[in-house]
């Protein structure tokens, strides 16, 4: 009998439980959610007796829960028939072996527990930037009234604090919140200490525009979610520190931004606007160019202005965003990646020309592409299409 299956039966026999049996439809993570401790002893326990195999693909799942493991512990094992006692034999020899303490003796009918768990509701985890530059950074701790808090701050180095949500939950669905967090697929979040998310916060909200209000609620709260401490190593410090990037090149940094892995976070409308205006003032001209020419013009156009667009202020921030890249890559095993970003961070330090940065370049060419590409050399099509290249073309 599946689990899904055997959890309809239960519900039919358990009629008390049915209302939070049935909406979890087999899911054994959701349903350690919506049950509290004692029902979720009962039902445990009535599969042991009626459907052993259930109650083991259950008890395998719940398992790897801190409340799972507190359920498995408190069922009574007398009275149970020979393949129940068999299969929470198996479970109870398996947390045993996972270093978790399992009473020799029949657990008295309360759920038990592993130490505090409320001791245990904190932490912070930060998300990697967005193709804007913005990240998540999420904090975690204690509920006085049970339960956690969640704080979730949406940062970005160069504009600031862009938003703050406070919630509030029971700690099995903080902690399905959190587990699908770190499994996303898109930008899945990575933890840190308290003190690194405290800190980056608090660096983001003193980007934030005079005349742009802060996030509501943010003020409220802001001495336990936003503080710098002086003495904390950000995480593109500690990638900096442990990843080995002399082998790394610009070429590759700036193929792998073209590619996605990380960027392009372009520069502000109004810092980007005028570099758009230069191009279309190009393209529009009435000079008879050959195509090629007016790509390398493009090209020249996007060179001249890595240096306005990327001053003192866009380079900090360019950097500290590349070298906080190099520390998620790190953390997922892809030093490759990591030494990329440790090796463009590099080369925005100081005041050298980024004319000729591959790095630069490619992040203006991104939000740029769509005007470059409307210019597309009209030989390079003819080419495509094996004809014969023309000399002189009008742009």
């Amino acid at each position: 009998m599946s689990l899904a299956d055997a959890l309809e039966d239960a519900a039919s026999a358990l009629p008390a439980l049915a209302d939070e049996i049935r909406p979890a439809n087999g899911d054994p993570f959701q349903l350690l959610d919506t049950l509290d401790d004692s029902a979720a002893v009962v039902l445990l326990r009535w599969l042991l007796v009626e459907a052993p195999d259930a109650a083991a693909d259950l008890a395998e799942d719940w398992a790897e829960e801190e409340e799972g493991v507190a359920v498995i512990l408190a069922v009574d094992g007398d009275g149970l028939p020979k393949a129940g006692k068999k299969i929470l034999r198996k479970m109870r020899h398996r947390l045993r072996s996972a270093g978790i303490e399992v009473a020799e003796a029949a657990p008295a009918p309360t759920v038990a527990r592993i130490g505090s768990v409320e001791a245990r509701l904190e932490g912070a985890w930060v998300s990697p930037f967005d193709p804007m530059g913005a990240r998540f950074v999420y904090q975690l701790e204690p509920h006085p009234q049970g339960g956690a808090r969640l704080f979730e701050c949406v940062i970005d180095d160069s504009r600031g604090l862009l938003g703050f949500e406070v919630f509030s939950a029971s700690r099995n669905k903080v902690r399905k919140f959190l587990r699908d967090l770190g499994q996303r697929d898109a930008f899945p979040a990575i933890e840190v200490t308290p003190a690194v998310a405290r800190t980056l916060v608090a660096r983001a909200a003193e980007k934030s525009p005079k005349d742009r209000p802060l996030p509501k609620g943010f003020s409220e709260w802001r001495t336990r979610v936003a503080e710098v401490d002086p003495d904390v190593t950000l995480p593109g410090d500690e990638a900096a520190a442990a990843v080995d990037a002399s082998g790394a090149s610009l070429e590759d940094a700036a193929k792998r931004i073209e590619d996605g892995e990380f960027g392009p976070w372009p520069p502000d409308s109004e810092v980007l606007m005028p570099l758009v205006d230069k191009l279309r003032e190009a393209t529009e001209s009435t000079v008879i160019v050959s195509g090629t020419t007016k790509q390398e013009q493009l090209s020249a156009l996007v060179a001249e202005a890595a240096d306005e667009v990327f001053d003192a202020e866009s380079r900090a921030v360019t950097r500290h965003r590349l070298r906080e890249s190099a520390w998620t890559f790190w953390k997922r095993d892809n030093e490759a990646a990591a030494a990329a970003c440790l090796t463009a961070a590099a080369s925005f330090e100081g005041d050298a020309s980024l004319a000729e940065n591959p790095v630069a370049r490619m992040f203006l060419e991104l939000p740029l592409r769509p005007v470059l590409e409307a210019n597309e050399p009209p030989e390079a099509i003819a080419a495509a299409e094996g004809e014969e290249e023309p000399l002189i073309v009008t742009p």
